[in-house]
């Protein structure tokens, strides 16, 4: 069994996250890294803009990083036993790119009510402050929710740049993991990261989120599977898991699921981002 230990609930409740915690070994986080990469080359356009999203819908293996018992136990640890997986987003950032996250609370676009939920993120390469790793303004989860401004900076990777303008960076603090580990973050803690200035792709998992079965989508519709308990609300559909890599049955549930997350992100915007 893998729960949280005492200190480590203390820090996700005073601060808003957790980190780090160990859940794959550096060969496993490899091996994660090799399929990413395999998909990519036998299907150009399968992790692209809106297609980083639900991952595990069109790959086993993503599928069973979800369900993995070690992150299970964890979040349990934080939102009870009873579990379900909501959706999945590849954050890549390729070297040289120009790529980042502006500071942003999930909760602010996401719809999803109460705030039992918490967003598991998986390192698959090194994420630290040279190749652009999380950063977070701790404590922040135990305030209202704070304004955020739309930008659409082409190379935000957030959907519509939801950006908390003047975040001090002295204020944050930098969440340093090794390929394998995982970090825990609230739905309210506000969050970024930067540039990557290294030579190497910096490759995160992110399951967004992992929700208790009495969680609502109050701005649409939602796709999940069951990860752990019993679901006795029934507030969403349920979405099988994928039979191969790339099914065709698999991809188009992957579209509905998108086609409906893509309905929540953007809703009251005027326009819509390539995520």
């Amino acid at each position: 069994m893998s729960f949280l230990n005492h200190n480590q609930i203390e820090d996700y409740n005073n601060k808003g996250y957790v980190s780090p915690i160990n859940i794959f070994s550096k060969q496993e986080a490899k091996e994660i890294r090799e399929e990413i990469e395999k998909i990519e080359k036998k299907w150009p356009e399968a992790l692209t803009g809106l297609n980083r999203n639900y991952v595990h819908l069109i790959s086993p293996v993503f599928d069973k990083i979800c369900h993995n018992s070690k992150i299970l136990d964890a979040v349990e640890s934080l939102i009870g036993k009873n579990i379900l997986i909501c959706g999945t987003t590849l954050f890549i950032k390729n070297p040289n790119e120009k790529g980042f996250v502006s500071f942003h609370q999930d909760a602010k676009y996401i719809g999803l009510e109460p705030h039992n939920w918490v967003t598991a993120w998986v390192a698959i390469t090194d994420s630290n402050e040279t190749n652009g790793c999380m950063k977070m303004w701790a404590g922040t989860h135990k305030n209202e929710i704070k304004h955020h401004n739309q930008k659409f900076d082409e190379n935000n990777l957030l959907t519509r740049g939801q950006t908390i303008e003047n975040v001090k960076i002295e204020k944050t603090n930098p969440v340093i993991l090794k390929a394998g580990q995982m970090s825990l973050h609230h739905p309210k803690v506000v969050h970024g990261s930067g540039l990557n200035k290294s030579r190497d792709r910096r490759i995160g998992f992110v399951v967004q989120s992992y929700i208790g079965t009495n969680v609502d989508q109050v701005l649409g519709k939602m796709y999940v599977q069951l990860a752990r308990g019993k679901d006795t609300f029934n507030h969403h559909e349920n979405v099988t898991i994928p039979s191969e890599l790339m099914n065709q049955k698999d991809i188009l549930n992957r579209k509905k699921a998108n086609d409906e997350l893509s309905k929540i992100f953007y809703r009251g915007s005027d326009k819509i981002g390539k995520y």
